[in-house]
């Protein structure tokens, strides 16, 4: 789950704690299904992908670090940008980054935090208004979600990992299919070269069908 605004691993960070939080982010994104982060690139993951795979290095979600353990490596990672925060307390894209740690370790009330100290400090930026919408969406906050993914698109309306993720909240967090599927084929329309076309094509389909199973019609094939 690469993202453009991520810090590095600090060098003071023995390589098996970032080899276990890189397996984590793996795992985390099997399980998390279809979402992106605000700057990510799609990278496809296959449909019910489990998080009981094994990881690389046979490493499986039964050996993943408990909650607390999670916690410290997060803290552990990002004390130095903590540290360099105290001299740079207004610097948004370094509280992103922080934000960015927490995220990745599912820490998402530390996440949210720093998410909303960057965006005192630069509020147009759409990535990571984009990632605390999700962040609060992984919080069971989906009313919250679709308010930052709101103001995300007044600044850029036609983001296509925004317009993603506020689809997925519209249909799984207000069973609004009309309002998901209005939003994904925005996403098509104003993006064309969209690397996860085919992901989105297969949302729509998958929403739809839904909905017609549910008012006992027939779904309908996407047209060509």
């Amino acid at each position: 789950m690469s993202n453009a605004n991520r810090t590095t691993l600090s060098d003071e960070w023995t390589s098996l704690q970032a080899y276990t939080l890189a397996v984590v982010c793996v795992l985390v994104g099997l399980a998390g299904g279809w979402f992106f982060r605000g700057s990510q690139s799609p990278v496809s993951a296959a449909p019910g992908a489990s998080a009981r795979a094994a990881a690389p290095g046979g490493i499986t979600a039964e050996q993943m670090p408990s909650p607390e353990q999670m916690k410290r490596m997060a803290d552990s990672q990002a004390a130095p940008l903590l540290e360099k925060l105290k001299s740079e307390p207004k610097s948004g894209e370094l509280l992103a980054n922080i934000g960015n740690i927490y995220y990745d370790t599912q820490q998402y009330p530390a996440a949210v935090d720093y998410y909303q100290r960057s965006l005192n400090v630069q509020p147009a930026n759409t990535s990571v208004r984009t990632d605390l919408g999700t962040a609060y969406w992984y919080m069971g906050n989906a009313d919250k979600a679709l308010e930052e993914l709101n103001k995300a698109l007044k600044y850029d309306p036609n983001k296509p990992n925004t317009l993603f993720n506020f689809g997925i909240v519209k249909w799984q967090g207000k069973m609004d299919v009309d309002g998901a599927v209005a939003a994904w084929q925005k996403l098509l329309e104003t993006n064309p070269n969209y690397e996860g076309k085919d992901k989105v094509q297969q949302l729509i389909a998958q929403a739809k069908k839904h909905s017609n199973i549910k008012s006992g019609t027939q779904a309908k094939p996407l047209p060509q």
